[in-house]
């Protein structure tokens, strides 16, 4: 029997409910929730990455009275690496730990969950300035066609439409090594419970398609808008891009590479920018957006699906997640 201490990890592709089911497990088991989700942990993000209603409380953020931690805790312009995160997340749960309560990790992203119940040792690949300038200069698909011949692995998973993801696997694996195979370090530091949420495909895809036009209706334009023009405040290239006062066009400056940040360029603030930049009509982008994340929900159950030790609940089943949990704490 293990000694380690125990945690929960709550996982599943977008949209399946997993804020829900966590904050259900919170109240039930005296528990805080720790973020796992690679977008919510920056500020002013809050429509294009579904973050729950929530308000500023003590350094977290309180939903529905429990404390999140890891989410608005990083400037969107900021760089911020999986090895951040990892240190950021064992802080956050031996912190919840220290004060006699349940820590449950709750997100999609795949690789932050096992970086820390694994306690991979992530590679220390430094950006190369030199090969990423070469880099560049190849197309997109150029560069996926070399992550496809050089890690395979990580062409898989990872979001092969964001050409800043796409860059940073392929410089990882010129020098060796792999983005998304770690190696294990020879210490686990938690006994996790994983517990991932199944949906029927149809009705996850219809869950989506509801999420992005509700997130339309709710402002992910403006939202989107808003961030550019926040982050250009702290360009220094942002006079050269006539950016003058709110009344200036965003076409004027969408070039800027903003659009690169790992930030904007994720799932819903890419697709806006197609519009944002004139290049598409909303009506296609909120297309484009549903489908992209579609296909991401896809990646995410591929990935999870791979890892035996995850515990299935249908949809977004309290009840059996609660029963599962009882069991593992011996309640």
């Amino acid at each position: 029997m293990s000694k380690l201490p125990k945690i929960i990890a709550i996982l599943g592709p977008t949209a399946s409910g997993k804020t829900d089911v966590g904050i259900f497990l919170a109240k039930k088991f005296n528990g805080e929730v720790v973020s796992f989700d690679s977008r919510q942990i920056y500020k002013n993000m809050d429509i294009g990455t579904a973050k729950p209603p929530g308000s500023p409380g003590n350094g977290v953020y309180i939903v529905e009275g429990i404390s999140h931690h890891l989410i608005n805790t990083v400037d969107p312009d900021q760089d911020y690496s999986l090895a951040d995160f990892k240190a950021d997340a064992i802080n956050a749960i031996d912190d919840i730990l220290a004060r006699g309560k349940l820590p449950i990790l709750v997100g999609g992203t795949g690789l932050y969950f096992w970086a820390v119940i694994d306690n991979l040792d992530i590679p220390k690949v430094v950006p190369d300035k030199t090969l990423r300038k070469e880099l560049e200069k190849l197309s997109l698909t150029e560069m996926v066609k070399m992550l496809r011949t050089k890690d395979p692995d990580s062409a898989e998973v990872i979001d092969l439409k964001n050409p800043r993801r796409v860059l940073r696997a392929v410089e990882v694996a010129l020098a060796g090594e792999s983005f998304v195979k770690q190696q294990k370090k020879g210490k686990q530091l938690y006994d996790c419970l994983q517990i991932g949420l199944n949906w029927p495909r149809e009705e996850l895809y219809e869950r989506i398609n509801a999420r992005v036009d509700e997130q339309i209706k709710d402002g992910l334009v403006g939202e989107t808008e808003g961030l550019v023009r926040e982050i250009l405040k702290h360009d220094s290239h942002a006079a050269s891009h006539g950016v003058q006062d709110d009344s200036e066009r965003l076409p004027r400056f969408a070039r800027n590479d903003i659009w690169a940040l790992p930030s904007m360029s994720g799932i819903g603030y890419r697709q806006m920018g197609y519009y944002l930049r004139g290049e598409m009509t909303l009506d296609e982008v909120i297309e484009i957006l549903k489908r992209d994340t579609r296909r991401y929900a896809k990646r995410q159950l591929t990935w999870f699906k791979r890892d035996q030790r995850i515990n299935w609940v249908e949809r977004n089943d309290n009840r059996m997640a609660g029963d599962l949990v009882g069991v593992f704490l011996n309640y």
